[in-house]
């Protein structure tokens, strides 16, 4: 097999992370000049890393290297073995050092990746030193020699930490124990990371779980972990049935994203997820600052300020959530791709503890979600629809002139239109030659009305 050469970092290295195809891509001898690169650039002098990984089967390998890297330069590491990203991040909030997570989220087995941050669980994305990182490893790769360690004279140790029951205690502060009732809920980890950390999370508490899928494996025999795509909650919405549970939940491979189905098995928008969550935690901290993306439903900024919290909207994307929540002082933030970011997680995003407090908010209501979720489902969405066409800026300008005196109109991240029937959200893809394009309207022929025509003048020649 051909090794990998330098250019592949141009490839695997993402606007926020790091993904490719295992062993054609991200090979051990890749993961080792990116644990170099990671030790120069993110890493102060004699600070450690923490490393997780995920239950992939080339994850240990990835892993080694990776360490490998880190120490040739005189860091220690921390290596926390398996883990879900969250609970990597929560490590990196800590113990105040930067973290490499090996995982590939929801991507299929043959995929690997890392996600960083620096100390105290900034993120990092191209721009604030995935770039470096990037550039460092591809001289690695290409002089087949280590920049010189800091300090030279030592190589770095690797010891390891078991911190799930630590991380278990810190989600569980999240909620009122002392007045948490039983309510019941079937949970897909989708051999993923979930399965691992959920037990713990419930342990103690009244919580009755039904599981799928908590055997980890990294192959995924059952289904991909993949909660976006509707196929991949099929067994979720049959046992919520079959159970009589009051919802479901379902995670992705690394768990830092959570997705939910009513008593009915119905999909719930993680909009409504956000609404419920935001209108929880701002009855404990009145007043507070919430964030939401601009392609959340308009239900989420009504909701904060219906309970007296103060809304900002924001990009898309989490190295934006998270310096505005900084800037701030947000208490939550909420993305329509199922990411949920909390202040005191160290402004990260957490599957398992956005779960949580939406169970507390079914039990506190002793009715199932669809009750729960009812007074924030106000609008009807289209969900995120790709328009591939050749050149984004051009269908941009097309879309912009079209719509021109229909509305206010926002360039942020892309275009968002509010036509006064609707509005619209249409973002440039990071990486492909794609836009992402998102309808709310009062009903559903106003949204079907609405994206057939933003889709039919993208198009347009």
């Amino acid at each position: 097999m051909t090794r990998p050469g330098p250019d592949v970092l141009d490839r695997i290295v993402k606007a926020y992370d790091i993904r490719g195809l295992f062993d054609v891509e991200l090979d051990t001898e890749v993961a080792r000049a990116l644990g170099v690169a990671v030790a120069s650039v993110l890493a102060d002098d004699g600070q450690a890393v923490v490393v997780g990984r995920d239950m992939r089967p080339s994850s240990p390998r990835l892993v080694d290297a990776f360490v490998d890297g880190v120490t040739s330069q005189g860091h220690d590491v921390i290596d926390l073995g398996l883990a879900s990203t969250d609970m990597v991040t929560y490590a990196s909030g800590e113990l105040g050092l930067p973290s490499a997570m090996f995982t590939a989220s929801h991507n299929p087995s043959s995929y690997n990746g890392i996600k960083l941050t620096r100390a105290g669980a900034v993120p990092v994305s191209i721009s604030s030193g995935l770039g470096a990182v990037r550039d460092v490893a591809a001289d690695v790769l290409a002089t087949g020699s280590d920049p010189a360690p800091q300090p030279p004279s030592r190589h770095g140790d690797r010891s390891h930490l078991d911190l799930l029951e630590r991380f278990a205690a810190h989600v569980r502060s999240f909620v009122d124990l002392d007045a948490l009732t039983e309510v019941s809920v079937a949970v897909d980890a989708g051999n993923g990371m979930a399965g691992y950390v959920w037990p713990a999370v419930v342990a103690g508490t009244p919580i009755v779980t039904e599981p799928l899928y908590f055997e980890l494996d990294g192959s995924f025999p059952n289904h991909p972990a993949n909660p976006l795509d509707a196929s991949n909650l099929r067994d979720l919405q049959a046992a919520v049935r079959a159970g009589g549970h009051a919802l479901g939940l379902a995670f992705d491979g690394d768990a830092d994203r959570v997705f939910a189905v009513d008593e009915t098995g119905r999909v719930v928008a993680s909009s409504l997820v956000g609404a419920v969550v935001a209108d929880r935690l701002l009855q404990r901290d009145p007043g507070a600052t919430v964030l939401y993306n601009l392609v959340c439903s308009r239900t989420v900024p009504e909701t904060i300020e219906a309970a007296g919290g103060t809304a900002v909207r924001t990009r898309v994307g989490h190295s934006f959530i998270k310096e505005r929540m900084a800037q701030t002082g947000a208490i939550y933030a909420v993305e329509h791709s199922g990411h949920h970011y909390f202040r005191d997680n160290h402004r990260a995003d957490s599957g398992v503890i956005t779960a949580l407090v939406l169970l507390e908010a079914v039990a506190d209501a002793g009715r199932p979600l669809s009750e729960v979720v009812a007074p924030y489902d106000r609008y009807a969405a289209s969900g995120e629809h790709d328009i591939e066409v050749a050149d984004t800026s051009a269908a941009l300008d097309r879309v912009r002139a079209h719509f021109v005196g229909r509305g206010p109109v926002d360039e942020e991240d892309g275009l968002l239109i509010d036509t006064g029937d609707g509005w619209f959200s249409l973002r440039p893809s990071n990486t492909e030659a794609m836009l992402r394009l998102n309808v709310e309207a009062a009903d559903d022929a106003a949204v079907a009305a609405l994206l057939a025509e933003v889709r039919e003048v993208a198009y347009r020649t």
